[in-house]
Formats: structure tokens, sequence, C-alpha cells
């Protein structure tokens, strides 16, 4: 089992014992995901203890009373598709900035290309920012061809992360190619945060910004080929994914590239979906501010 595939795994039984879904649904998305009833229950239970323990302390911490909680209205989103390696074409979900400032790769979480993230490459479009949020099981058809997320979260853990490299890679190929002359940047949520990092890891070398959301960090990752100014968000009751973020700070002093580590007190993983049970509006308007401040500082 890979890193990724060990990291979906743990979202479903967090989700378990955080009560959002039942135990017969755990095993239902386990079994997806090529489990064992006697791997299923071991992991369920491991995870409920884990739930139990008290969390860290965060590395950071920041005040979020004074930001204002209104969300910027979205521009629409138009369907397209574009050329992706060896060949194949990728869906994604173009949001057009009137007078864009920069470009914005969005990559999902584990779920696939979701209205919630179409909303969110919405919102940059109308905050200044193309943005074009790509489709990771464009392969498979598309997030909308699984006839539920759990079948699309299976499939995304099936897949080589080396295809996700590539598919983001042309993302940003797409960006060039709408924005030329425009700083380019990328941001991402959970699985999609783990693959900011990996695009970074992998030495993207035209991202001007990066801005994953409470996403893991490879195992001993290296950011020395990148040049992003990177802002990295994270919550202070997520204790799984908080136990790669020392690491991923140090490694990108170690790389020497401008970075801010902020983890926003009180939340939990998916603070900022406003879908999920996760959901906190004032934690998620601040973290946005931010994202706001810091791409107007390194992609404008």
């Amino acid at each position: 089992m890979t890193p990724l595939q060990r990291y979906i795994a743990e979202e479903v039984a967090v989700d378990h014992a955080d009560g959002l879904i039942t135990r017969r649904e755990a095993l239902r998305r386990l079994g997806l995901l090529g489990f064992g009833a006697a791997a299923a229950t071991s992991l369920l239970a491991a995870c409920a203890s884990d739930a139990a323990a008290p969390n860290p302390a965060p590395a950071a911490s920041v005040e979020s009373a004074s930001v204002p909680t209104t969300a910027a209205s979205a521009v629409a989103t138009q369907a397209i598709t574009f050329a992706g390696p060896q060949g194949r074409t990728l869906q994604g979900a173009w949001a057009a900035a009137p007078t864009p400032r920069g470009g914005v790769l969005v990559i999902h979480e584990n779920r696939g290309l979701t209205d919630h993230i179409r909303s969110v490459a919405g919102r940059l479009g109308a905050s200044g920012y193309s943005a074009l949020a790509v489709d990771l099981l464009s392969e498979e058809g598309g997030t909308a061809t699984f006839a539920d997320s759990a079948q699309a979260t299976a499939a995304l853990s099936a897949a080589p992360q080396e295809r996700f490299i590539a598919d983001m890679h042309a993302g940003i190929d797409e960006l060039a190619r709408r924005l030329p002359g425009r700083k380019l940047g990328a941001m991402g949520f959970c699985f999609g945060g783990g693959m900011v990092w990996s695009l970074l890891a992998a030495g993207e070398p035209r991202l001007a910004a990066a801005v994953p959301f409470y996403g893991p960090a490879p195992d001993s990752a290296d950011f020395a080929g990148s040049k992003a100014a990177v802002l990295g968000i994270y919550a202070e009751q997520d204790s799984r994914v908080n136990a790669s973020r020392d690491a991923a700070a140090a490694a990108l002093t170690k790389a020497g590239l401008r970075h801010e580590i902020v983890t926003f007190p009180g939340v939990n993983h998916a603070f900022f979906n406003d879908t999920g049970a996760r959901y906190d509006a004032a934690a998620a308007a601040a973290a946005y501010q931010r994202v706001l401040d810091w791409f107007a500082q390194h992609l404008s």
C-alpha cells in the first residue's frame, strides 16, 4: 500500500471515528479500496483510538474574528477539455476572471471534481485570478461517470501518483496557454493539498505561488526544484495531517522557499468545504483572505 492509498483509507476511518459516516458505510468504502473485513475493522479501531487521544499543540495560530465572513461572488465555470500527456484528453472546469491578475490550478479532494471545487474556481475568478480545476479522474471518464463519491475515491486510490503529477503539469500548460505572461499558482484541498505538495516536490518551476490546504506532505520531501512561495494551511484538530506539518516546513526552509505555515485554531480537517460537516464559516473566510493576500503578493 502506497502512502497515498493509506492516507485515503485513513480518511474513511477518521470520518467514521468522528461520526460522519456509519460503520456499515465505512466498511463499504474500505472494501472499495481493497480492504478485507479484518483489515478494515482493525483500521477503524485504530483511528477510533487516535480520535480519543488529545491533539498536539499547533505550530502556529491566527485570529479570525476580524476577517469578514462573506464570500466573494463566484463567476460561472465552463466545462472544458484540454491536451494531457501522451495524447490523452483531460477534463476540467474553467473560471475566467474579467481582468486576470494571474492564474491558479485548483486540485480537488478525494471525491473528484465536485460542484464545491468548481465553486472554489469560480470564487477565485471573481477575486481576479482565472482558475482551472482539473479532474484527475479524466482517464477514467471523469468524476461524473462514477455512481457515488466512494467509487470516485476508490478510483483515485488505484491510480498511479505519477499520472497525477503528469496531469497537473498539463494543467499548468493549459493555464500558461490561456494566460500568457501571467504568473501561475496552485491550490488544493485534502488529497488535493497533498497533490500540491507533490507538484512542488516534482520541481514544477512555473509555479510562483502554492497553497496546500491540510494536505499530507510526501515523506522526505525535497522542494529544491521549485520556485514557489508557499502558504501552508492547517487545522488545529487535524492531528493526522498535522503530523507532516513540521517536516514540510523544514523542507521549505531547506529549499530556501518563501513560506508561511498557518494553523487555524479550533477547527478540523476540511473546514473550508462549505458542503461538509466540518465546515467553519469564520475560519474559511479568514483562510480565503489569507489566500488572496498571498496571491496578491506573489501572483499579481
